[in-house]
């Protein structure tokens, strides 16, 4: 790993931990152990570092919410997505961003943020979609506010675990989501032959 991409996995490491106003280029170089010049002759200041480590960040989560999609069963990736294991404590790694002043009120560094959201609001609209085409979600289902229902579950399960310092609530959160979908699902009708017997 060159000192650029240990410059980009140690701040990723650290906005997750710490949050971008309690990282600073001190921390950084003492955790990566490369040196003041060459971290500012890849990164001349520390929001263009950052930037480069929610990138990092938000691409690490891709592959999971990739699982979304595909030729399975919906419901079946719904549930697979919704039970991945996950270090509930540590928090998500994009939504602990949203948590942080300095990013809120810096529109270059939350613009990865809002777009990792929006694309992850787009996976779940289809999949969710999907769902309700293959008679696995009712009809009446919109697919659009169900994917932020489904986010704000995710997102705040994490909230929930963290304050308890038990990541049982982010499992029966989630848990909890997956209960209402299989409840909402509909029923197969009782076939004329079967109601004859």
């Amino acid at each position: 790993m060159n000192s650029r991409e240990l410059l980009v996995e140690t701040m990723a490491d650290l906005l997750w931990e710490r949050g971008y106003a309690d990282t600073s280029p001190r921390d950084v170089r003492e955790r990566s152990g490369v040196g003041q010049g060459s971290m500012y002759h890849h990164f001349p200041t520390k929001r263009d570092l950052a930037v480069a480590a929610l990138e990092r960040n938000i691409a690490q989560l891709r592959p999971a919410e990739s699982g979304l999609a595909g030729p399975d069963d919906p419901m079946a990736r719904i549930e697979a997505y919704l039970l991945h294991p996950r270090d509930a404590l540590k928090g998500c790694r994009v939504g602990r961003m949203t948590q942080d002043r300095q990013v809120r009120e810096d529109p270059a560094l939350l613009a990865p943020v809002t777009r990792a959201f929006q694309d992850a609001h787009e996976t779940w609209t289809t999949v969710l979609r999907e769902a309700v085409d293959a008679g696995r979600l009712p009809a009446e289902v919109d697919p659009v506010r169900l994917a932020h229902t489904l986010m704000a579950v995710l997102q705040g399960g994490y909230v929930l675990a963290i304050a308890h310092q038990d990541p049982r609530p982010f499992e029966e959160a989630c848990a909890g989501a997956l209960d209402l979908l299989h409840a909402a699902a509909p029923h197969p009708t009782t076939s004329t032959h079967d109601r004859k017997k």
